[in-house]
């Protein structure tokens, strides 16, 4: 889930090196694991191929201390995956620092000082931006 808190969209994201470990995207997928019980099932559920889903939680294991996900082979016949505790504990800490986050971007003065500065709409394109130089047509100065 990306927040948003009025004109202000804030997406926090957890780097290892230079690898994504976890994000908004990241945590949606491990919460439809957790309820569905499957990777193919959690990413069909967010619109994901399985491809990709594999390779996100791929990702976030190898990224992390402990595995966020343990699967168990065996598809139909007892297979399944589900958080473990390492995964649930990072799921719980992500979302309260999403819910920080949001607290205090919106109780932040110059958040209300930036979208006091917005205008309603944007203007339509080439309305009332500066032409770069020599774009114009007019007479000079």
């Amino acid at each position: 889930m990306v927040l948003r808190v009025g004109s202000l969209k804030l997406k926090a994201q957890l780097f290892c090196a230079d690898e994504r470990a976890l994000g908004p995207g990241r945590i949606d997928l491990l919460e439809s694991i957790d309820a569905h019980g499957s990777i193919s099932a959690a990413g069909r559920a967010l619109g994901m191929s399985y491809r990709y889903t594999w390779l996100m939680v791929d990702s976030m294991n190898r990224c992390f201390a402990e595995k966020l996900v343990e699967t168990s082979p065996g598809g139909g016949r007892g297979g399944g995956t589900v958080l473990s505790d390492f995964g649930r504990r990072a799921l719980i800490a992500y979302r309260e620092l999403e819910a920080s986050l949001e607290r205090t971007a919106r109780d932040h003065p110059r958040l209300a000082e930036l979208e006091a500065m917005l205008r309603p709409r944007p203007l339509p394109q080439g309305g009332g931006a500066a032409q770069p130089e020599g774009a114009g047509g007019g007479a000079e100065d």
